[in-house]
């Protein structure tokens, strides 16, 4: 059973008690099925009004689940014959990142995500989903390979950043980051980027550099997190949903400065009820978006993108 976050607990007190009136009803052999009917229509209407007014702090909560499905879940149900792609070519393969090749409906793309666990061991695996710059150089080996072979480019994104660790530093995370920015402005072939949960700073940014930008309905994407922006301005990281609410990080504060293209719905509750509802509609999205691109030569791909990018950020006089 999926955790539960601390504004569900009134979703969760009201189907206790339909559970509570099932089970009387069962032992005693009375007829509760009016009042469990009214319980069960009286949960639904709740979950509907909360999900849909949901403050940025609480979308945080969601985003972070760990429960949430994370880059594999989503390839394993949208994909046809993935084959990963191992290692940055200079002595590491950095797990926070995979990538490879597969078909979407039958068509072949390259296919790139951050990569978190749902236990301990995978999270140790996977580094939380903070890559270090060989997971960035990495990325960048197979953006080059799909722009040689003609291949469309996916990412997905879920990190909290990119690596902060000394390792990281002493072996130019800055740089690779920085790199990734510019190669991939480059690119001949569409790129579409879609933040799946968290989507913070340069590490989210170093993977998605694309002609399409989607956000899943309760993802976020930041240039900072909420905790890191408290801690600057307030000196104190508790004042976090207060940050989280003037980052205007969410989707439909993104779609309305135009920093995103579109938002991806996710099931009532998160895209951890439901794998396979927020799996179709990541696969619609990315199908259409490979459709309208597909149209476009190398050269227009590049300005688009380039154009898209130089358009975000607009000074108020």
């Amino acid at each position: 059973m999926a955790a539960v976050l601390d504004f569900e607990k009134p979703i969760m007190e009201i189907q206790e008690k339909i559970e509570e009136l099932k089970k009387i009803s069962l032992e005693s052999g009375m007829d509760l099925d009016k009042e469990i009917e009214t319980f069960e229509q009286q949960a639904e209407d709740y979950k509907k009004e909360l999900y849909s007014n949901l403050k940025p702090a609480q979308k945080l909560q969601i985003a972070r689940h760990s429960e949430r499905p994370n880059f594999l879940d989503y390839v394993n149900r949208i994909c046809e014959d993935f084959v990963e792609f191992h290692g940055d070519r200079e002595g590491m393969d950095d797990r926070a990142v995979i990538g490879g090749i597969a078909k979407i409906d039958g068509r072949p793309v390259m296919i790139i995500g951050t990569m978190k666990g749902k236990s301990t061991k995978e999270n140790l695996e996977y580094n939380f989903g903070m890559p270090q710059p060989q997971g960035y150089r990495k990325a960048l080996r197979l953006f080059k390979h799909a722009n040689k072979f003609g291949l469309p480019i996916i990412t997905l994104i879920d990190t909290p950043g990119a690596y902060p660790g000394i390792s990281a530093e002493e072996t130019n995370q800055g740089g690779a980051i920085a790199v990734n920015l510019r190669d991939m402005a480059k690119l001949e072939v569409p790129v579409i980027a879609v933040i799946t949960g968290e989507g913070c700073s340069g590490g989210a940014l170093g993977l998605a550099v694309a002609n399409k930008v989607f956000l899943m309905e309760h993802a976020y994407y930041t240039v900072i997190s909420p905790e890191g922006c408290a801690s600057i301005l307030w000196r104190d990281a508790t004042k976090s949903n207060e940050a989280a609410a003037a980052l205007k990080i969410t989707a439909d504060d993104l779609l309305n400065f135009g920093i995103i293209d579109g938002k991806i719905l996710e099931p009532t509750g998160g895209a951890h009820k439901d794998y396979d509802e927020i799996s179709a509609n990541l696969k619609k999205t990315i199908l259409d978006s490979l459709n309208e691109l597909s149209n476009l030569s190398g050269a227009e791909l590049k300005s688009s993108r380039y154009e898209k990018f130089r358009k975000m950020g607009v000074f108020l006089q």
